[in-house]
């Protein structure tokens, strides 16, 4: 018997993690001119951002219970427990779908265990959270030091900042008005978006210049991170590495993170974001309480 930590796609994990600790990342579902693909699976996002711009219909839905319990069965099966960190239920329906495949599952395997929690992250942030558990579990914490942790980091202490080069996909995602899209592009205006306390995206601010966007987000870190010198922090982006590569170098210089992590936007917030999306992604509170194994 394992004790198994599952996240999904619209985790956006970067491959050498994911392939690092073996995780299994159930792909999130995106439909392209009415056919279905798999982000991480039969799409990946170069391709996606590609097919984008050339202006074909996409839509997305969130994993439903039926692709749950296909993924979930097999530990069920081996006696396995899970610990499944979930997209935010504040932007998609994953956390409801997941208690109905595990409803489902117990059915057939009353003993089953599985614990599903509401990450209120999205993208990189999700990773977050899920690297630390697993230098956590390499690190010998036990189960019950790993499920207070992960309760710990999705308790409103990722912060996520974003901007964005475009209001397009915005406005085609119900994000906001045709209106507001139309006098923000005169203007050149690009939002800044957090994730907030409810794991809901919130439009904080606007500001004119995508490069004063991205200034901005970086002096957002030094307002809202705690202890950045022993933080590993994320930078998410769309197709924009030099943009990102740039925001690496300058949370270095300007407030000495331990480390940077990149991260590639994926379909699954692509889709409603455009591939001009900037991201950072960093912890709110000291982990000085789970530091013994975070190493």
């Amino acid at each position: 018997m394992a004790f198994v930590i599952v996240t999904d796609s619209a985790s956006d994990m970067p491959l050498e993690i994911k392939e690092k600790y073996d995780i299994h990342v159930i792909p999130t579902p995106v439909t392209i001119d009415g056919i279905d693909y798999f982000d991480g699976d039969n799409i990946f996002p170069d391709d996606f951002y590609r097919i984008q711009k050339e202006g074909k219909d996409i839509k997305t839905y969130h994993i439903n219970q039926y692709m749950f319990v296909q993924h979930f069965t097999p530990y069920a099966e081996r006696g396995d427990e899970v610990l499944y960190i979930c997209f935010s239920t504040g932007i998609a329906g994953t956390f409801n779908a997941a208690i109905l495949a595990r409803h489902e599952i117990k059915e057939k395997h009353p003993d089953f265990k599985m614990t599903i929690i509401d990450s209120k992250s999205a993208s990189c942030g999700i990773t977050l959270i899920v690297e630390r558990l697993f230098i956590m579990q390499e690190n010998g914490a036990p189960k019950d030091v790993l499920l207070k942790a992960a309760r710990f980091y999705s308790a409103g202490r990722v912060e996520h900042i974003v901007s964005v080069t475009t209001l397009e996909y915005l406005i085609k995602g119900g994000r906001i008005s045709k209106f507001s899209g139309a006098m923000g592009g005169a203007l050149d205006i690009k939002p800044i978006i957090v994730v907030n306390k409810k794991g809901a995206l919130e439009p904080k601010e606007k500001i004119r210049g995508f490069r004063k966007a991205v200034s901005r987000l970086i002096e957002m870190v030094g307002e809202r991170g705690v202890e950045l010198e022993k933080q590993r922090v994320f930078v998410c982006s769309g197709t924009n590495k030099e943009i990102a590569n740039d925001i690496a170098g300058r949370l270095k210089e300007i407030y000495n993170v331990k480390s940077v992590v990149h991260g590639q936007v994926g379909c699954a917030i692509g889709a409603h974001t455009g591939p001009g999306v900037i991201g950072i992604v960093f912890l709110n509170a000291s982990e000085e309480e789970f530091a013994e194994y975070l190493g």
